[in-house]
């Protein structure tokens, strides 16, 4: 196998700047167990500050800060509606039945964003027989939907269903600040009826890792024994928060070269013989595209080549742009799909 020279597999790939680890080595530190780290503190504040809600807590991942909300919205026995592709369902090793004791129901959805129709008639009657719908969880942007960023629109209207049942709404913001981006709509209006959600540092963002889930303080409070029994003790945890202070301050307006080189990158591969995709479905910085044969030993071929891509299927690949992904990379990708599709 060839040195990976091109690393589509995820925007989780990307490395820290030099400007970045500049500004870690700086951070003054302290133990954040006893809310002594300044540069945690000025972290935690920051994100809630910027999605309108009154507390942060910084976690060190976004899988635990799903984790954690769940459980302080679930009692056991409850239910969590979300799209059937939503990381709290496929990529958090069954968390939600451990940690919460919850079930989840997976809604059905092209391009992972379900409706407020979907939501009603999801929701169960009052019953001894039933779980308790008690969660609305929507992932902002969906993952498997291609990067899809929910609109103001949609959220509002499952904001009003979940307003006349009494329910809980979460929001996994993995890649908000993508979101942002692509719609010109702020974080605070996006975060603004949830109940929690959370940023993640360590995708588009550019940031080595991190998470900061925010809500309402009483919730917080709530969400502070679970960091500790997680194991989410990080002490002098300011070099790592300092991290994604950088990326806030620096690498949110960026994300746009991304779109526009997922773009450029769909395009392209639409041309390709034996590709099939939409390019005008590319909104942020997902490609997800179909192939006529096993996705597995295309990729295969591209790894030979030096060009790393994941395997959401067996006749499909994801693309994803990030920091780290040049213009001229995207030309290299294309170049090297064409030949190795050439030659099967």
């Amino acid at each position: 196998m060839s040195p990976i020279k091109i690393d589509l597999y995820s925007d989780t790939v990307t490395q820290p700047t030099l400007e970045m680890r500049h500004f870690m080595s700086k951070a003054p530190v302290g133990d954040e167990q006893k809310f002594e780290d300044p540069t945690v503190n000025q972290l935690q504040d920051k994100v809630a500050e910027l999605l309108g809600k009154e507390a942060g807590l910084f976690l060190p991942s976004g899988t635990m800060c799903n984790q954690i909300a769940l459980r302080i919205h679930c009692c056991p026995g409850d239910e969590v509606l979300l799209h059937r592709s939503a990381h709290p369902l496929s990529s958090e090793a069954g968390g939600l039945a451990v940690l919460s004791g919850a079930t989840a129901t997976g809604l059905e959805a092209r391009r992972g964003v379900f409706t407020a129709d979907q939501v009603k008639a999801a929701i169960r009657p009052v019953s001894r027989y039933a779980p308790r719908t008690r969660v609305i969880s929507i992932e902002q942007t969906s993952n498997s939907g291609g990067g899809t960023p929910w609109s103001l629109n949609a959220i509002q209207e499952i904001v009003e269903v979940a307003r006349e049942r009494d329910l809980i709404l979460h929001m996994d913001g993995a890649r908000l600040f993508n979101a942002v981006v692509a719609t010109q709509t702020s974080a605070k209006n996006f975060a603004a009826p949830f109940d929690t959600v959370w940023v993640d540092f360590s995708k588009g963002l550019g940031a080595p890792v991190g998470a900061v889930l925010a809500g309402r303080r009483s919730l917080i409070d709530e969400a502070w024994p679970w960091k500790q029994r997680l194991g989410g003790a990080m002490r002098q945890a300011g070099i790592i928060a300092a991290g994604g202070i950088y990326a806030l301050e620096h690498h949110i307006d960026r994300l746009a070269d991304d779109h526009e080189n997922a773009k450029f990158l769909a395009q392209g591969l639409a041309k390709i013989p034996g590709i099939k995709l939409n390019p005008d479905e590319v909104e942020t910085n997902i490609v997800i595209f179909e192939v006529s044969q096993s996705a597995a030993i295309i990729a295969e071929k591209f790894l030979d080549r030096g060009l790393r891509m994941s395997l959401p299927g067996p006749f499909s690949l994801r693309a994803v742009t990030h920091l780290n992904i040049s213009r001229r990379d995207v030309e290299q990708a294309l170049q090297i799909v064409s030949q190795c599709l050439d030659d099967i």
